[in-house]
């Protein structure tokens, strides 16, 4: 019976390729060679009808079992092709307890919080002691008693979130600048003299870009006594910026207005990129601006328990960001608060 003889001869072929294949795509396709629809047994079973009758049966018994014996043995690959996958898996993931741990992430301070201390150690070593005040403010607060009435234009300079309060409550809004601290401080201490320093966190309806955020730092700086002059503030000011930025960081003092200083005016250094010849960071000026400083207004003065006619003060408020940002080379101030820890991990 040459159809039975062919079904035994594909099956021992199809042992010997079994044997062979080492990986899932050679069981497939030894798969699709002897048991798939073009295989080489579903094509000698199409052939039974051809045969005469009294051989069809033991034709197609043959077949049966040839194809039962080698599924069977198919089966029993794919398991043993598991077993070594899985067996591989566990060699290469199992742990050597001989290597040296891996040492864990550690914290580190941040940016911020750096600037911070620098700007602490500069205004201690000129007598300043710092001094914390609300994040919260009442409206009086942040502006009336810095001499900004509900009505004054100084108030569009800064979007302001209000708080949502009770009815015939005070308002109450998240402060836009830590000049508030000047009256908590003056009203604190008054009438002695004092120097202090206000750092904290200031919000304002901002549109982020890499130069404006809505929530940041300040700090406040306020001194407060008989007989003291603008000089005063300019030399407070030039050991700030020396302790800052370096020995050779020249600064200067530039006219502005501000409700709550009278004069006013805005602290400018020198380029410390270009040294003053004119670069991209300083628009070819050859000075970088810091932040609005001034003689703190009579009528803040005397809202803060200090009578003008006998005491004079200067005041000043900067963006700890700002100065990171001139410090380290940032160019986006988004980067702050991003929480990359890319940024971070260069001030380890």
């Amino acid at each position: 019976m040459e159809l039975i003889d062919e079904v035994n001869a594909i099956h021992e072929r199809a042992l010997v390729g079994l044997a062979a294949a080492r990986d899932t795509a050679m069981l497939a396709a030894w798969k699709r060679a002897f048991l798939g629809r073009q295989g080489a047994l579903t094509q000698l079973s199409r052939r039974l009808g051809s045969l005469p009758p009294q051989e069809r049966p033991a034709a197609g018994q043959r077949l049966n079992t040839t194809r039962q014996a080698l599924e069977q043995a198919l089966a029993q690959a794919e398991a043993q092709l598991a077993r070594v996958a899985r067996q591989e898996a566990l060699e290469a993931e199992r742990v050597d307890v001989t290597l040296p741990g891996r040492a864990p992430a550690l914290g580190r301070l941040h940016p911020v919080t750096q600037t911070l201390r620098l700007i602490f150690d500069a205004f201690r070593e000129i007598g300043f002691q710092v001094w914390e005040s609300p994040d919260v403010e009442t409206d009086a607060y942040n502006f009336a008693l810095l001499n900004v009435p509900e009505d004054h234009p100084a108030r569009d300079m800064q979007d302001t979130f209000y708080v949502e309060m009770p009815p015939h409550s005070p308002q109450v809004v998240l402060r836009t600048h830590t000049s508030p601290g000047q009256i908590h401080a003056m009203r604190r201490y008054a009438p002695a003299p004092i120097r202090v320093l206000l750092p904290g966190r200031c919000h304002r309806n901002e549109d982020v870009n890499a130069s404006h955020e809505m929530m940041f730092y300040h700090f406040e700086f306020l001194a407060v006594g008989q007989s003291i002059r603008m000089a005063d503030l300019k030399g407070t000011l030039d050991a700030m910026a020396v302790r800052l930025f370096g020995h050779d960081t020249h600064a200067r003092l530039r006219p502005s207005y501000f409700p709550f200083t009278e004069p006013g005016a805005e602290l400018d250094i020198a380029c410390f990129l270009c040294q003053g010849v004119g670069c991209r960071v300083c628009k070819h000026t050859g000075w970088l601006e810091i932040g609005g400083c001034g003689m703190v207004h009579p009528t803040v003065l005397r809202n803060g328990g200090y009578d003008p006619n006998v005491f004079s003060g200067f005041a000043g408020g900067f963006g700890v960001e700002r100065i990171a940002m001139l410090k380290y080379g940032i160019d986006d101030i988004r980067w702050f608060y991003s929480g990359d820890e890319r940024l971070l991990r260069q001030f380890g």
